[in-house]
């Protein structure tokens, strides 16, 4: 009996998957009862922390007050207890360093006593600081690989969790990351110090008007998680998706994404089992998961949480990744995190939902019914506007990947040229502003009612403007949503990105009215001023029609707008004298710090080009090419055969099988000849502009002639799983 192929296993699986029967269910266990319960959360600590460390702890959590040593040791014997009782025996500083992945490194909460037995031993030196080895991450020669001394330092603001795993318990402490002489290494850090320096530029501009708040003003996220599912089978026949986490290979299926009948349809059996799962998994550990639903393309779903902080919604969206690939496996899945796994369908991104604001004040986002009344709304998205304008250059280099690269401007994602969409109303109250006519805005600002003209349905509020999903930066009611980020990758960058930006914008907006007061116009007067001033000089970046057209291509230039096609293009933009003197002036990071990132993130880029370059020639050589070359021999054999039977043989298809085999080595030469090349370059600058202009295109060479043969050469010689199957065997 021959062996079963991966594709066969696959299938197999599929067609003879049933329900875990020992699963959980939600009649047993509440979810209210489930949520938070793997979380070292406000109410656990105020049940089991002495009231006097609890308001000291409480404090340096809620109102960013230094954190006092004093009570460390008590906060770390009752988490420790806590954790013990819960069933853990290790504990791990969880970090974020510049590969963009999470990082931990678990340490026994046992200690010999010196007399053949242990104790639990947890002090509050060890919560406060750990040690890592830093030598091997990535710090774009801020160290030597010879200094290893790395320290993670405990993140107050981010709750303490357990990590369940099918035979250990693990307590988690979101901490950050430096090396022994104080080097930012990580992602954490810089948001967290941006976060600071909004807090402080906001208050400027609240105190002007007269509101005040105990609490720190803080950026809001709430993600957006895409991703597909697969059945694991496929990935053990497929080098490309096990080692690059996308398809190198792979013609275009007979059906698609063109029906649209896969988006927001009935989630398979299969697969809703496993998103209950995940969602339980992420209940226990305080994730507000919210929504669940298919996404447009085959294979491809999405998991959003409600809006949090956005430190904390950063650690949870890595929770949720780590949830959907672990759990994935026993379900038989593979879940794909890639920006674009299949290339002839929609890729996945990660939408970052911003705002500002605090629990007293709300979003400072929120229009209310009358934005033209709304000054201090205004001011804060006009804020945003200077911002994207000054820095849109910035944003675009937090979301340049090797991997998003495959999806920005295309029409499952906003084109790389970062503008603003405001929707019509608004754009008109701050037009009106700028030339002193208010009157001609106020009377469509309220928000209208939809006759639904159905009697038994009561008429609903229509929002005062449409999406556009065409933009990379959206006002949705009483967001932005920054749509640009993609699937795999960390936020962190991209809110500590917008957090800067926002605060040097506030920042200058309190100096501008500061100013204007001081010369002695009135506060309205100041507010006219500034408004104005906003709308002469960057309203260039507001765009509210297709950013897809061809048309907005070229008017985005004529505009001024950068069109950063491609990461090589885009990170150096971290190393401008702008971008540097944003972050060194605010104190989120010094030079060296910020030109390390755009050296690591260049170098990342390259690295991946280069192992996706020799999976595609290993596949071409090792799969693709036999196939090709058994179907041909068989062509070749039944030709023969005919010729001496005196008949007529048809030699079209081996001509073409020929053809295409001998294209598919040229290209595989040039392509090796192409890398060879290039990994002479000395820069990693040079060495990713080559990456994208000769390698990638190398690549695609190869694949074109590959995925020409797929189509010709019977199935039972054709060893990778195809994207029918992939993409719709649930």
């Amino acid at each position: 009996m021959s062996k079963m192929s991966a594709r066969q296993s696959a299938i197999q699986a599929i067609t003879t998957y049933n329900p875990d029967s020992t699963g959980f269910s939600y009649r047993d266990v509440k979810p209210t009862e489930l949520f938070g319960c793997n979380v070292f959360n406000d109410k656990v600590m105020r049940e089991r922390l002495p009231k006097a460390v609890y308001r000291s702890l409480v404090k340096t959590i809620r109102y960013g007050e230094t954190l006092d040593p004093a009570i460390a040791d008590t906060v770390a014997a009752v988490m420790k207890d806590w954790a013990i009782e819960h069933g853990a025996t290790h504990y791990t500083h969880i970090f974020y360093p510049l590969t963009g992945q999470t990082a931990e490194k678990h340490d026994t909460f046992l200690k010999p006593d010196g007399s053949g037995g242990v104790i639990a031993e947890f002090s509050g030196s060890m919560l406060i600081r750990g040690e890592a080895d830093g030598s091997s991450f990535p710090s774009g020669g801020l160290r030597s690989t010879f200094e290893a001394r790395g320290y993670t330092a405990w993140d107050v603001t981010s709750p303490a969790y357990l990590q369940e795993g099918p035979n250990c318990i693990v307590l988690c402490i979101p901490t950050m990351f430096l090396s022994w002489t104080g080097v930012v290494l990580d992602k954490k850090t810089p948001m967290l110090r941006s976060g600071q320096a909004l807090n402080h530029e906001a208050r400027r501009v609240l105190d002007l008007f007269n509101v005040h708040t105990e609490l720190p003003v803080v950026a809001y996220a709430g993600l957006e998680q895409e991703y597909f599912l697969i059945d694991n089978n496929y990935t053990f026949a497929r080098e490309d998706l096990l080692v690059a986490g996308r398809t190198l290979f792979g013609a275009r299926p007979a059906k698609g994404q063109e029906f649209s009948d896969q988006y927001f349809g009935v989630i398979p059996q299969r697969v809703l089992s496993f998103m209950m799962e995940t969602e339980r998994y992420l209940y226990k550990l305080g994730v507000p998961v919210s929504t669940r639903h298919n996404e447009v393309a085959p294979g491809q779903y999405e998991i959003a949480p409600f809006f949090e902080q956005a430190n904390v919604a950063v650690d949870h969206n890595h929770m949720i990744m780590a949830a959907l690939r672990n759990v994935a496996k026993r379900h038989g899945l593979k879940c794909l995190l890639h920006e674009k796994p299949f290339n002839c369908i929609n890729g996945s991104g990660k939408h970052l939902n911003y705002s500002v604001g605090n629990a007293e004040l709300g979003s400072l986002f929120d229009p209310g019914d009358t934005p033209h009344a709304n000054a201090k709304f205004l001011v804060f998205v006009c804020a945003l506007v200077r911002a994207v304008h000054k820095y849109g250059g910035l944003l675009r280099a937090t979301v340049a990947s090797a991997s998003n690269d495959h999806r920005l401007g295309a029409n499952e994602a906003p084109p790389a040229i970062m503008s603003i969409f405001l929707g019509d109303q608004l754009t008109e109250v701050l037009a009106a502003f700028r030339s002193g006519h208010l009157e001609q805005a106020q009377s469509g600002t309220k928000k209208t009612m939809m006759d639904l003209g159905v009697d038994t349905l009561p008429n609903l509020p229509r929002d005062p403007g449409d999406r556009n999903r065409t933009s990379p930066i959206a006002f949705v009611g009483n967001r932005f949503e920054f749509r640009a980020l993609g699937s795999s990758q960390s936020a962190a960058d991209s809110i500590t990105a917008l957090n800067a930006v926002m605060a040097d914008s506030l920042g200058f907006a309190a100096d501008w009215l500061e100013r204007e007061i001081k010369e002695g116009k009135s506060f309205n007067d100041a507010l006219q001023s500034f408004i104005t001033h906003v709308m002469e000089e960057h309203s260039a970046v507001i765009f509210n029609g297709d950013g897809y057209s061809e048309v907005w291509q070229k008017e985005a230039v004529r505009r001024g707008l950068p069109d950063l096609h491609s990461a090589p293009e885009a990170i150096p933009v971290l190393e401008s004298p702008e971008v540097m003197d944003l972050y060194v002036r605010l104190g989120i990071m010094n030079q060296a710090e910020v030109k390390a990132r755009a050296e690591i993130y260049l170098e990342q880029y390259c690295k991946t080009i280069n192992t996706e370059a020799a999976l595609t020639m290993r596949i071409a050589r090792t799969k693709i090419f036999p196939a090709g070359l058994s179907y041909l021999n068989q062509l070749a054999s039944a030709a023969q055969a005919l010729r001496s039977l005196n008949r007529e043989a048809e030699t079209e298809t081996l001509d073409q099988v020929n053809n295409g085999l001998v294209q598919l080595k040229k290209h595989t030469d040039e392509l090796e000849g192409i890398v060879s090349s290039v990994a002479g370059e000395e820069s990693f600058e040079k060495r990713a502009a080559r990456c994208c202009q000769e390698i990638l295109p190398a690549m695609a060479r190869v694949r074109e002639t590959a995925d020409g043969l797929e189509g010709i050469i019977p199935e039972d010689l054709w060893s990778l799983p195809t994207y029918q199957e992939m993409l719709f065997n649930k």
